[in-house]
């Protein structure tokens, strides 16, 4: 049975009738689907003769609940009510999750369940509906934000832990709204770590945690909790033939939530370190039989340039003469292009680093500091 990769952004709901297309959510839900919150986080004695590891669900879900929220990407639609009028109606175009970030009303959900929307609003645990606009988001990373002015009294940020130190077979708990079904939670382990998958940027998403709670449309950018009530991951996308959850889930790793968030609070945009240089395509370098990355044109203001390296160029008689060959940064190893991305992804605008690299069959050292990735 052949398993397919499904980064949820959409499935259409009638009644009980779920079909996955992608962890958001399409279709009246948000306004016509089953809606449950029952004030989750409110505190009710235990029943007696519960096991230690109940206890424990049920505690990290009456905290970490007020933190999940229900986000609802709406787009504008043109409808001819007669020849001489257009009225204006917001028509729901999926659903998702998310999690209050800090008191300021700042929101962190997946990029895909807000893509394409040009209005968004996002519901709290206490039922109260809050119109959001879009702070900034990271398609690379598959992270965005959004930002709501509700009062801080109302705002839970959620506890944050860390994503390196997971082991697997370690509890992680999942918050999210399946189908519309709002503050559901499920249970398993981390399965495993380390994994990679292609954000819709087509670009690699490293580090990521698998784990075998059921994650459904509309999980996407919900929490994944650590047995304390931290965030340790934002559920992205599951394996699945059938587009709903067979046990194989993904999260993108807080370590990667906290270093892209408060660049995009800032910025309104993910500043990506980079030397400003284009480079040259790695199956050329293959086929020169080069190790590392050639660099093809090098801006005159870029960061490559104000470090003294050259790109590629034709000399008098119409000859390619290579540019620099860039061989390792900070005395890590760079074979290829996605070598130094992953180099560079770990870095930030503003950092100084160390290259090493080849020219006229000289290996040569010169230090640069990282610019933000020049616009398309």
């Amino acid at each position: 049975m052949r398993m397919r990769l499904f980064v949820f952004t959409g499935a259409f709901v009638t009644g009980c009738v779920c079909t996955a297309v992608l962890c958001g959510l399409m279709g009246p839900a948000p306004d016509g689907g089953a809606r449950s919150f029952l004030n989750p986080g409110a505190a009710r004695a235990l029943p007696d003769g519960l096991t230690p590891d109940e206890v424990n669900s049920i505690n990290v879900f009456a905290q970490a609940s007020r933190s999940a929220v229900f986000v609802i990407n709406k787009t504008l639609a043109r409808v001819a009510r007669d020849a001489f009028t257009w009225n204006i109606e917001e028509v729901p175009q999926g659903a998702g999750t998310g999690f209050i970030w800090d008191t300021r009303g700042h929101i962190v959900t997946n990029f895909h369940v807000v893509q394409r929307g040009r209005a968004f609003s996002v519901v709290l645990s206490d039922q109260s509906t809050w119109e959001a606009e879009l702070v900034g988001a990271e398609p690379g990373k598959d992270i965005a934000v959004l930002r709501i002015r509700a009062p801080e009294d109302k705002l839970v940020p959620i506890a944050t832990g860390s994503s390196k130190d997971l082991r697997v077979g370690q509890k992680v708990l999942a918050i999210g709204n399946p189908f519309g079904l709002d503050q559901t939670l499920t249970v398993g382990v981390v399965s495993a770590l380390g994994r990679e998958i292609k954000s819709l940027a087509n670009r690699p998403i490293r580090d990521v945690i698998q784990m075998d709670a059921a994650i459904n449309p509309g999980n996407s950018g919900g929490p994944l909790l650590d047995s304390q009530g931290r965030l340790i991951g934002v559920n992205t996308a599951i394996s699945s033939p059938t587009g709903v959850s067979v046990g194989i889930g993904f999260a993108v790793p807080v370590d990667t939530v906290k270093a892209v968030v408060p660049v995009l609070i800032r910025y309104g945009k993910f500043k990506r370190p980079s030397l400003g240089a284009d480079v040259v395509p790695d199956s050329w370098a293959q086929q020169l039989g080069v190790e590392g990355v050639i660099l093809r044109t090098v801006p005159p203001e870029s960061a490559a340039a104000k470090a003294g390296l050259r790109g590629t160029t034709r000399n008098a008689l119409g000859k390619v003469e290579l540019g620099d060959i860039i061989v390792s940064i900070n005395g890590q190893r760079v074979k290829s292009l996605d070598d130094l991305l992953t180099v560079l992804e770990k870095l930030q605008v503003g950092d100084a680093v160390k290259l090493r690299y080849v020219r006229n069959d000289k290996e040569l050292e010169t230090t640069a500091v990282l610019q933000d990735l020049p616009e398309d």
